[in-house]
C-alpha cells in the first residue's frame, strides 16, 4: 500500500524541496503513466509554491548591514531584486 503524501503546509522548506526534486526526476525519466504524471505535476506545482512562500518569508526576516549617512552602520531590509 502506498504511503499518503504529507500535507504540504506541514513540510519544512528542505523536505518540500527534496520531494520536489524527486518529482522532477520521476517526470524527466518519462516512465510514469499519464495520470501519474499529471498528479505528480500538480503536487510539484504546489510544492514549488510552498517553497517560494517559505523563501519569501525568510527574505523578509533577513536584514543587511549598510553604512548610514553619518558613516555608522545601520540595518536595513535585505533587497534581493
Amino acid at each position: 500500500m502506498a504511503q499518503k503524501p504529507a500535507d504540504i503546509k506541514t513540510l519544512t522548506f528542505e523536505k518540500a524541496l527534496a520531494e520536489l526534486e524527486a518529482i522532477v526526476q520521476k517526470l524527466e525519466s518519462g516512465e510514469a503513466e499519464l495520470e501519474t504524471s499529471i498528479a505528480l505535476y500538480e503536487r510539484g506545482a504546489a510544492l514549488k509554491a510552498h517553497c517560494e512562500t517559505k523563501l519569501k518569508s525568510a527574505q523578509e526576516k533577513i536584514e543587511k548591514i549598510v553604512v548610514g549617512e553619518n558613516g555608522k552602520p545601520k540595518t536595513a531590509p535585505a533587497s534581493f531584486e
